[in-house]
């Protein structure tokens, strides 16, 4: 029994690490510029992102596409720009993270 809850909590702390990690992956890539996780402010907020694209079997690829080259006209009038200079592979955990939220 013991060693199932060590292995229930190691499980959760890499899980909240994890999210914690793909926040300051937000953080250091200036996405908290225009997001929040749950507010809006010149973007949407993520948990709103993630509502909008639930179920949606191309979402991870649109969003992440959208992240790198930029976009506009879906959450109102002002554009995001593109972030071409993020690793795919960081655009991916940041993509994958909002989606979690839904």
């Amino acid at each position: 029994m013991r060693a199932l809850t060590v292995g229930a909590a190691v499980a959760a702390l890499f899980l909240a690490n994890a999210a914690y990690a793909d926040e300051a992956l937000a953080k250091k890539y200036n996405c908290a510029a225009c997001h929040a996780i749950d507010k809006k402010g010149v973007g949407p907020a993520y948990k709103e992102v993630a509502k909008k694209y639930k179920g949606q079997a191309n979402a991870a690829a649109k969003l992440a596409a959208k992240v790198k080259k930029g976009g506009g006209g879906v959450w109102g009038q002002v554009p995001m720009p593109p972030n071409a200079a993020v690793p795919d592979a960081d655009i991916k955990k940041l993509v994958d993270w909002v989606l979690k939220m839904g």
